[in-house]
């Protein structure tokens, strides 16, 4: 692995298990964010902070169209160093605070 591939990021598996896919963070993103970049975030090709953080805005706007208002409320906003383990602060040990809204969400959409 070189230094700029860093493996499977945390996103990939967050996203899966929000059933998100690369196209609806393409879509509700505002910054013009692509596919491309999307799928590279996802890899774990080793992004600047700037696109870390474009990422993780349209990460969150994804979620948040999905939520009730009563949702909303109680939603953790995830920064980037929730998404990928090379950003500064990244804990490992991180447990997700929004497991019951996606369970609620989840359990809506089926």
């Amino acid at each position: 692995m070189s230094e700029n591939e860093l493996g499977t990021q945390p996103l990939d598996a967050m996203m899966a298990s929000w059933q998100m896919t690369n196209n609806q963070l393409v879509e509700v993103s505002t910054e013009q964010l692509t596919h491309k970049q999307v799928q590279r975030a996802r890899q774990g090709r080793r992004l600047t902070l700037k696109m870390m953080q474009k990422v993780t805005r349209a990460y969150n706007v994804c979620i948040w169209y999905q939520l009730s208002a009563e949702q909303k409320e109680e939603y953790f906003e995830y920064f980037h160093k929730h998404l990928f383990n090379y950003a500064k602060g990244y804990d490992a040990a991180f447990v997700d605070p929004n497991e019951s809204i996606r369970k609620q969400v989840l359990e809506i959409e089926e």
